[in-house]
């Protein structure tokens, strides 16, 4: 299940005056009123990298995401598609999903070796649903998408939910599985659904907050399958793997899978790392989650920071924590924010895998420095993240992290330079947001920060 996307632009919100931030079709900047926006631009396909870890940690990180769920609840047995798996689109398909799902499914066969193609009609394993928003979030409130066993639509969803034949618990193998994607989203959303709730109806089924590279991670970060994703695929799917196998049989066969999958893994030390208790991620969903008071939310987030120090992190869930902190301490208080910002970006630049985990941070940083008027640091912050976010295929963080520096190079008399950026950060504003509103919303938010920080 991929949860909404909370985090990405929170500081943004938080900064700038309500009166400034709010939906509008017209932007209030005069250095670009009247823009017409273009068409959405999009990624090149997507180069992904083996994993930067021990292959004793691969095997637990494989063993803890197949035998349990997001819900903690625990899986007995391994359960997959046998034979080729097809996958159909069905509902008010958006424009965009079928390239989207053909490039996926180029990669499934390239990356991870499976046997999967597109197909049409009812009878494919994999149906993927568009229904309109609203209508899946009165099912599901806090999902932007998800996956369910044994359905082929939203209605028998509706009409199956809360019984056995809806339990991937009970399951022995699969053979038709659901995804339920908005049909009114943008085309990163869209893009991200499929490749997070594809990878979960064929493989794993839990996400561990631990993974700094991976989709199979509710801090969103991650927005496109990895190459410690394509490689979990690739055990579920080994031939020593079969379904109903319990976790200690699967156990017996990972060290050699794994040294045939990923030799280079046997090479690296590194020590396996343990689940994450259940306080810390109540307190992760009291932090992040659509409910709560402010107040209550900065409480969350602090009891992130004091579980993670207690349980010895200095890993993304440390950095996490931290990151929690500052979110919640936008508004309230800046320098608390920039100072677990920072705390939170410094962990992230030791940990392989987690550049995108970084630039998030900057986006954060670079927002709060332009609320107060420092350029020439939100062009450091900016310069630091946009390689990265481009490389990791992030549009509506790419546009964001643009539109600030534009800002900053207006505020710095450099309006030729702004202009240009802005323009050029339409077309991903557009990928990355979608509806014509929403792009404005979003600029019309970053010009409140811009003249926030010029306010002084």
């Amino acid at each position: 299940m991929r949860l909404l996307p909370l985090l990405a632009l929170c500081a943004l919100a938080a900064c700038a005056p309500a009166q400034q931030a709010q939906v509008t079709k017209s932007y209030p900047d005069p250095n670009v009123g009247g823009l017409s926006l273009p068409a959405a631009q999009g990624f090149a396909a997507v180069r992904s990298s083996v994993p930067g870890r021990s292959n004793a940690e691969l095997a637990k990180d494989f063993l803890d995401l197949e035998f349990r769920m997001e819900s903690g609840r625990s899986l007995p047995a391994i359960s997959r598609f046998l034979g080729p798996i097809t996958v159909a689109l069905s509902g008010d398909v958006p424009a965009t999903a079928p390239a989207e799902l053909s490039r996926l499914i180029t990669r499934f066969r390239g990356e991870a070796g499976l046997d999967v193609s597109a197909a049409t009609g009812a009878n494919a394993a994999i149906i993927i649903d568009f229904q309109p928003r609203a209508q899946l979030q009165r099912a599901v409130p806090t999902a932007a998408c998800f996956v369910v066993p044994g359905v082929r639509s939203f209605a028998e969803y509706k009409a199956k939910r809360g019984t056995s034949a809806v339990d991937w618990t009970l399951l022995s193998h699969r053979e038709h599985v659901a995804i339920l994607v908005p049909s009114d989203t943008s085309p990163q959303e869209l893009r991200d659904c499929l490749n997070e709730e594809l990878a979960q109806a064929m493989g794993p089924l839990n996400d561990l907050y631990r993974l700094p590279d991976s989709v199979f991670n509710d801090d969103n970060f991650n927005s496109v399958l990895t190459g410690f994703d394509m490689l979990m695929l690739k055990l579920h799917y080994a031939p020593e793997i079969r379904n109903g196998m319990n976790e200690a049989e699967a156990a017996k066969y990972l060290p050699a899978l794994l040294s045939r999958l990923n030799p280079a893994g046997d090479a690296i030390a590194g020590a396996a790392k343990h689940l994450s208790p259940r306080a810390w991620i109540s307190a992760v969903e009291a932090a992040f989650g659509p409910r709560g008071a402010a107040a209550s939310r900065r409480a969350a987030a602090d009891r992130m920071v004091t579980i993670a120090m207690a349980q010895g992190w200095n890993d993304a869930r440390m950095a996490f924590s931290y990151y929690a902190v500052g979110r919640t301490n936008v508004a309230n208080d800046p320098q608390a924010a920039v100072r677990a910002f920072a705390a939170a970006g410094k962990i992230y630049r030791t940990i392989p895998g987690a550049a995108i985990h970084g630039a998030h941070v900057d986006m954060q940083l670079a927002a709060i420095a332009l609320s107060s008027g420092q350029n020439e640091q939100v062009l450091g912050f900016a310069d630091r993240a946009i390689p990265v976010v481009r490389q990791a295929g992030n549009a509506a963080l790419l546009a964001t992290l643009m539109l600030i520096k534009a800002e900053a190079l207006e505020n710095l008399g450099q309006s030729a330079a702004a202009r240009a950026l802005r323009l050029d950060s339409l077309g991903w504003a557009r990928y990355g947001f979608g509806a014509e509103y929403q792009v404005r919303a979003r600029m019309s938010e970053i010009a409140a920060l811009g003249a926030r920080g010029r306010r002084g």
